[in-house]
């Protein structure tokens, strides 16, 4: 047997073994609240294909027309049954809501229902604060969807939570389509933007953004700086979650942006993300999430833009590839609550929100290709499930490809 071969055999071997099915097919209403359990209502707007043939999946990875809009509601299992800043996710349509997050509602709605639950919503939040989150790569909707209710339940911010969704296939391999799915829609997040901008009962905009999903982010509001002359005055957080995003395109599109009032933006960094090292290696060029903030050039431009840095490095969690760190701390995700509820800003030694939604090893993959990507991928498919389903979907494949001599 080659070289090539073994590998193939041993990397198949461990994609098979003890692998944890991510949720599909969850978002299934029970329509009734078990005793002890919180529940957390989601407005959805996604640029996502809705999905009618699969019972509790309502939005597939593929790209829409136009943008679609959903009502959510989530239930959380007692603290006392859970760990704080993770996601105990569902392993069925029927979950146990006692140990398990679990769907309470689940309903696409039409735009101007949308409009008027969301009204409704807001009139009656505090400070009339709503709380935009944007996923990032290789997450399915229900993923984006559980993954958010656990950040507004664990923070404690008292806001109008809404979950902007784009088109991500949930595939470690497909970071490409991913990449251009965000940019496809930036318009779509822009829109979103603009609306709520205008509209007369909301009082102030908080944007927490997740790998990936900052560069839809960051595209969006460099639009509406573009378009408006200035971002919208609401806009008073934007947290860029270990952002996937090349340091010299920050760079020009924190300038597009221009006029940025103080402390508004606030850069979660880690220099030993794993994650965002792949992704260096993919592109070539340092990610703003992975930069040294007291070392040049990135010093000097983050100052100069009044971005406030969270610098994470060596803090240690249980998120094995580093990417979601801020995730993982119970006194970090309400720190933020604290704060959004307050309206200050952050500053450096307080922690940030996250998903480790499976970013894992894309660019290495993806850049390397067949067997030798997947055995970079292979010591974190030991630690992480979704690495785990992702390999053994793709090894079959690299597999055919293997030449016979090698």
């Amino acid at each position: 047997m080659g070289r090539g071969r073994i590998i193939l055999a041993a990397l198949l071997a461990l994609a098979f073994s003890g692998c944890s099915s991510r949720p599909h097919g969850t978002l299934v209403a029970s329509h009734q609240v078990a005793p002890g359990t919180s529940v957390v209502d989601l407005l959805v707007v996604t640029t996502r294909q809705p999905n009618d043939s699969e019972p509790g999946v309502m939005f597939s990875g593929e790209r829409g027309h136009g943008v679609h809009f959903a009502d959510i509601a989530v239930s959380i299992p007692p603290d006392a049954s859970r760990v704080i800043g993770e996601v105990q996710w569902p392993d069925g349509p029927t979950p146990n809501p006692a140990i398990q997050f679990a769907t309470v509602r689940a309903e696409v709605l039409s735009r101007e229902a949308a409009l008027a639950d969301f009204n409704a919503r807001i009139r009656k939040t505090p400070r009339r604060q709503v709380l935009l989150f944007v996923h990032g790569f290789n997450t399915r909707f229900e993923e984006a969807v559980y993954r958010f209710a656990q950040i507004v339940h664990d923070s404690r911010a008292e806001v109008t939570p809404v979950l902007f969704t784009w088109p991500s296939r949930g595939r470690l391999l497909q970071y490409g389509y991913d990449h251009e799915s965000a940019s496809y829609s930036r318009d779509a997040l822009e829109l979103v933007l603009q609306a709520l901008q205008r509209d007369r009962d909301v009082g102030e905009i908080s944007i927490l953004a997740h790998s990936m999903g900052n560069w839809v982010t960051l595209e969006a509001l460099r639009q509406m700086a573009i378009r408006n002359g200035q971002i919208g005055s609401k806009i008073q957080n934007v947290m860029l979650a270990s952002p996937d995003v090349d340091f010299d395109v920050f760079r020009r599109q924190i300038a597009e942006i221009g006029g940025v009032r103080p402390s508004i933006f606030t850069l979660f960094a880690s220099r030993d993300d794993d994650a965002l090292a792949a992704s260096r290696r993919f592109w070539g060029n340092t990610r703003l999430g992975a930069v040294d903030p007291k070392a040049s050039p990135y010093q000097e431009v983050l100052d100069r833009d009044r971005v406030k840095v969270v610098d994470l490095t060596g803090i240690a969690t249980s998120d094995p590839l580093e990417h979601s760190k801020f995730a993982s701390s119970p006194q970090v995700v309400r720190s933020i609550g604290a704060r959004l509820a307050q309206g200050q800003p952050l500053r450096d030694g307080q922690a940030g929100i996250g998903d480790h939604l499976g970013i894992a090893t894309a660019g290495a993959v993806s850049a390397i290709g067949g067997v030798a990507g997947a055995a970079v991928a292979a010591p974190f498919a030991i630690v992480d499930p979704a690495t785990r389903e992702n390999l053994s979907e793709h090894l079959g494949a690299a597999g055919q490809k293997l030449d016979p001599q090698y």
